[in-house]
């Protein structure tokens, strides 16, 4: 299974892994990942689930789409770096990802 590792406030590394096809919100909520509320349930219709992508693993999740960078707009500290944990399905080619929590959802 592919590990994500998880970059909490305190800057403080947790790794878990998860079958491929979860979404990293699902992973992040599925491991009690402070930081992470994803409250429209992974419809893409909040913020609640914006994380940064380390730049090293950027080009191989791509950026967001109209729709998702439309969303992004909500969230706060946005930066080149951000989407939408529940956009992100995990696959092998992304074993070992890691992915900053952002300060405040909302």
């Amino acid at each position: 299974m592919p590990t994500i590792h998880f970059i909490n406030l305190e800057n403080k590394i947790i790794t878990v892994s998860v079958p491929v096809g979860t979404n990293i919100k699902d992973a992040a909520l599925d491991h009690g990942i402070d930081g992470i509320f994803g409250e429209c349930g992974g419809s893409c219709t909040c913020a609640t689930c914006h994380i940064y992508i380390e730049a090293e693993w950027f080009d191989r999740v791509g950026g967001a789409d109209d729709f998702e960078q439309d969303m992004l707009e909500f969230a706060p500290e946005v930066t080149l770096h951000s989407r939408l944990s529940c956009q992100i399905k995990v696959t092998d080619a992304l074993d070992g990802i890691k992915v900053k929590i952002p300060t405040r959802q909302y």
